[in-house]
């Protein structure tokens, strides 16, 4: 199985791990993985690593996501979300004027506290499987980034939004933050991810989709659906190394400056892709101005 990423569509019901036990038997391969959890009850983007992208799954969990979600104000659960049990359920009397200016006041950084319907792990538990026990533990905030909000429609109790925001944001804690600001409390009604990086849901194949192509290309050298690698990493300049220094290069050896091949100084400024000289994706390297060389950060070795 070659390397590469697949931009999937989760469906509503499944859950991040189901998305992946599934590729597993659809793709047979084993090593695969996620890039951050979507709850079952939310859709969208979930990029999948194949094969020796796996090792490019904790970087995408690190990226910027954008979210189309809708906020149900008046209605608090202990799940953040429609699906948790019903807590309290109070009167909307805010105006629209107010729910404007305040969800537009969570826009920079904030301090949010994660829910326990989680899967972040205290103690080396997960949040989610203490809180089924009926336990509830104290969590620390954690600071986290809205960089945009687009309110889409009012329609109280109802308030659609597009969130863009750094990693480890909840938005169905931020929906509950801004009912809590409104004093009527609030839950998230549903939720879209529709972007993760630069995987876009216009791009997304579901399941089903990939089931059937895949069964189109088998015996195919390489799935038209699967995404290279070294395409998360563009952002940098490539650095290809001559024929006679591939050797080295397999090996995990630093590699000098004059080992590249139309090496530029300009690159010693941020990280590079390197190639070997047929081409191969092998990893990113940074320099090192005191060994003047570059060092392996990520190496990925896709021969």
């Amino acid at each position: 199985m070659p390397s590469g990423i697949i931009n999937v569509y989760k469906e509503k019901g499944y859950t991040s791990f189901d998305v992946v036990a599934k590729l597993r038997g659809i793709l047979k391969t084993k090593k695969i993985g996620h890039t951050g959890t979507l709850d079952p009850d939310a859709e969208g983007v979930l990029p999948v690593c194949l094969g020796k992208a796996t090792k490019v799954c904790d970087l995408l969990t690190d990226k910027d996501k954008e979210y189309e979600t809708v906020m149900l104000l008046g209605t608090v659960t202990d799940t953040q979300d429609i699906s948790g049990e019903i807590l309290e359920q109070r009167e909307v009397t805010v105006t629209e004027e107010q729910v404007r200016a305040a969800v537009m006041s969570f826009v920079g950084d904030y301090n949010q506290i994660p829910p326990m319907y989680s899967a972040l792990k205290v103690g080396g538990k997960k949040l989610c499987d203490l809180a089924r026990s009926g336990v509830t533990v104290e969590r620390a905030a954690r600071q986290v980034r809205i960089h945009s909000i687009t309110i889409r429609s009012v329609e109280l109790p109802r308030v659609a939004m597009r969130v863009e925001c750094s990693k480890g944001t909840y938005i169905r804690t931020l929906c509950q933050d801004i009912g809590e600001k409104l004093g009527c409390g609030a839950c998230m009604e549903e939720l879209l991810r529709t972007r993760v990086a630069d995987f876009r849901v216009a791009d997304a194949l579901r399941l089903s989709e990939i089931e059937r192509l895949a069964v189109q290309e088998a015996g195919a050298e390489r799935f038209s659906f699967l995404r290279d690698t070294d395409s998360v990493f563009l952002q940098y300049e490539k650095a290809v190394v001559q024929k006679q220094f591939d050797k080295l290069l397999y090996n995990g050896n630093r590699i000098r400056p004059e080992m590249f091949a139309d090496y530029a100084p300009a690159w010693e400024k941020n990280p590079v892709r390197v190639y070997d000289a047929d081409g191969h994706f092998i990893g990113i390297y940074e320099f090192q101005a005191g060994q003047n060389d570059y060092k392996p950060l990520k190496v990925f070795m896709e021969l």
